[in-house]
C-alpha cells in the first residue's frame, strides 16, 4: 500500500469544562491512501464536522496530529496552515457558500486567483470544470439563478479549482432532495476519481456511502470500519 496522503493520530477534542463536559474526539486514528474515497457515517451530534474541520485545519484539537504528505501540520504556523488549505484541501459544505454578487465562473475563478494562478489559466480550468460537471451553460448565471443541485455542483468545481489533493466534504448532498442528491453525488464521485482525488465525504446516506471505497463510522469518538 502507498503512503497516507492524510493521517490522524490519537484525536481528543472535547467541548465544556467539568460537568458540562463533551468528549467529541478520543483519541481518534485514520489514515487516507493517495486517490482512495471514504465515507464518514455517524448519528447527528457524533462529531462528523468537527473531525473534517480539525482534518481541514480549520480548527485545532486538544491533543493529537494531523499529518498531510508526512507533514505534522499543527507545528506549522498559521500562514503555513492556510497555504496547505489554499492548495492541498478542497472543502465542500452542505450548503453551497457561493458568493452570491459573482457568477459561477467566477467563484471558481476566485480561488484560483488568490493563489496567484493567471488569469486566463484560470478561467480555462473554471470552464473545464463547469463543462465537466454538464454546467457548460451556467457559467455566467449568479448563483441565485441556479437551482440547489447546479449551486452545489458550482461549489464542488470551486473545490477543486487549485488541484487539492485532499477533498473534505460535509453532507454536501444534505440540503437536496433525494433524486437531486443522488444525480449530484454521482457527479461528486465521478469528478473526484477524474482528478484523482482522496476524499473523505461525511453522509447521513448509507446508501451513498457504500458507492465510496470504504466506510467509517464515528461512533464514541473514534473511528470504526463499517
Amino acid at each position: 500500500m502507498s503512503k497516507a496522503i492524510l493521517e490522524l493520530i490519537g484525536l481528543k477534542r472535547s467541548f465544556g469544562e467539568d460537568r458540562t463536559r463533551i468528549d467529541v474526539l478520543t483519541g481518534l486514528d485514520f489514515a487516507l491512501q493517495p486517490g482512495e474515497i471514504v465515507g464518514l457515517v455517524g448519528p447527528s451530534g457524533s462529531g462528523k464536522s468537527t473531525l473534517l474541520h480539525i482534518t481541514g485545519l480549520l480548527e485545532q484539537a486538544d491533543q493529537g496530529k494531523v499529518l498531510i504528505d508526512g507533514q505534522d501540520c499543527f507545528s506549522l504556523t498559521d500562514k503555513e496552515r492556510t497555504r496547505i488549505r489554499r492548495f492541498r484541501i478542497g472543502f465542500v459544505y452542505q450548503f453551497h457558500h457561493l458568493l452570491p454578487e459573482f457568477t459561477a465562473i467566477e467563484n471558481i475563478l476566485i480561488p484560483q486567483r488568490l493563489a496567484g494562478t493567471a488569469r486566463d489559466e484560470a478561467r480555462d480550468r473554471a470552464k473545464d470544470l463547469l463543462d465537466r460537471m454538464g454546467l457548460a451553460d451556467r457559467g455566467t448565471h449568479l448563483p441565485s439563478e441556479l437551482s440547489g443541485g447546479e449551486q452545489q455542483r458550482v461549489a464542488f468545481a470551486r473545490a477543486m479549482a487549485n488541484r487539492p489533493a485532499i477533498m473534505l466534504a460535509d453532507e454536501p448532498t444534505g440540503n437536496l432532495d433525494p433524486q437531486t442528491s443522488d444525480k449530484v453525488f454521482a457527479e461528486l464521485l465521478r469528478l473526484a476519481r477524474e482528478e484523482g482525488l482522496a476524499a473523505l465525504i461525511a453522509t447521513h446516506n448509507h446508501e451513498l456511502a457504500r458507492r465510496m471505497d470504504r466506510v467509517v463510522t464515528l461512533d464514541g469518538g473514534k473511528l470504526r470500519t463499517v
